[in-house]
């Protein structure tokens, strides 16, 4: 039998899974997900609301047996809704950073009245429209066979999905040495995470390299840098390169960046790349990964490089991540300019989730 806590963790997780892979897609019907829909909408200026009610579900999960509108331990076969709220949901809700209540939320007067929650439950939920849709999605588990699973792992993936959606103030550390900046994005890179995404953060950092070298470098005076397509983006069917492409003026392929987070370049990965700038006259193409290459077969790779230099002129490089941004980093009047470019990247790139966001404030308030 799953603890209270390992319910709100499962499902917490499985609710993350389905927000990442953008499967929100569920089973209960549309009267229970507009019920939801609506409790979270206010979820803020209700915060009571969230306790009690994901206080309800887990302890239905956790005992079938229970009839979860008798909510106080005194109620004829009641049990103790506001202890288990305190003990374990709402130290759970603020871990995850969902709307929550300081202590529990049996403390508001509206929730705390000794009445079970049925339908003429008498207390001053406001507004009316979530005192109903509050008692009666508490009536459908209850009495109509709601599953409380499918139910709270939806009300789950909408407090998720509104947590991400707001705006986090993102830390901006300027006067740090370049070594320092490096370790700050291994540190960033490799935290570990709970949601998909954290392979995108490398093609950031790289792009928001670029950005800075370009104006500054002259190896891209009249180089146009294009935009960065969507994480999921099949390169063959968008006419690119790879994850970052240079282009000349006249839009053909000048340069192009294919980077792996935590995988190793092989000669199978290097010959995958050539098939895609193969077509054009590119002068340079590299493929950079996070992961460590001493175990990696050098020789058939060297072989691979020699064989596109022969027949294609192309000079393609494999090299390290973080190698590579040192370099570049270098290369920069003022490396300072490289954290602000990436940290507008992590505000706006469409991949990047809430939890990449808090990290990389919390990496930097730990120190680097």
């Amino acid at each position: 039998m799953p603890t209270h806590s390992e319910i709100l963790r499962t499902t917490y997780n499985s609710a993350m899974i389905s927000v990442s892979n953008n499967q929100l897609t569920t089973s209960i019907p549309e009267l229970a997900k507009s019920q939801i829909d609506l409790l979270v909408s206010r979820s803020e200026s209700n915060k009571g609301m969230v306790a009690v009610l994901t206080t309800l579900l887990v302890h239905k999960i956790f005992d079938s047996s229970q009839d979860i509108r008798y909510h106080q331990a005194q109620q004829a076969n009641g049990f103790a809704g506001r202890t288990i709220d305190k003990d374990f949901v709402t130290p759970f809700m603020k871990s995850v950073n969902f709307p929550a209540m300081a202590e529990s939320g049996w403390l508001t007067r509206s929730f705390e009245q000794p009445h079970p929650y049925t339908l003429d439950y008498p207390g001053k939920i406001t507004p009316p429209n979530v005192k109903m849709a509050f008692l009666e999605l508490i009536d459908e588990i209850q009495t109509k066979g709601l599953s409380p699973e499918d139910t709270l792992r939806y009300f789950f993936i909408k407090l998720i999905k509104q947590r991400d959606d707001l705006v986090i103030e993102l830390a901006k550390p300027h006067s740090l040495s370049i070594s320092k900046i490096i370790r700050l994005m291994e540190k960033h890179f490799t935290y570990r995470y709970t949601c998909s995404g954290a392979s995108r953060l490398p093609t950031l950092a790289i792009y928001a390299a670029y950005q800075c070298m370009f104006g500054q470098v002259a190896r891209y005076e009249n180089k146009v840098l294009c935009a960065l397509e969507s994480h999921n983006s099949a390169d063959m069917q968008s006419g690119r390169i790879g994850d970052i492409d240079v282009n000349n003026e006249n839009g053909t392929a000048f340069e192009g960046v294919e980077i792996k987070h935590e995988i190793q370049i092989s000669r199978q990965l290097i010959a995958d790349a050539y098939e895609k700038f193969k077509i054009y006259n590119t002068d340079r193409y590299y493929l950079l990964t996070t992961a460590n290459m001493d175990s990696a077969d050098w020789e058939q790779i060297d072989n691979e490089i020699q064989r596109i230099a022969q027949i294609h002129g192309c000079q393609v490089i494999v090299n390290g991540v973080y190698t590579t941004l040192k370099y570049y980093l270098r290369l920069l009047t003022d490396p300072a300019e490289f954290i602000d470019k990436y940290v507008e990247l992590l505000k706006t790139d469409a991949t990047i989730k809430y939890q990449h966001k808090v990290a990389w404030n919390e990496i930097i308030s730990q120190g680097i």
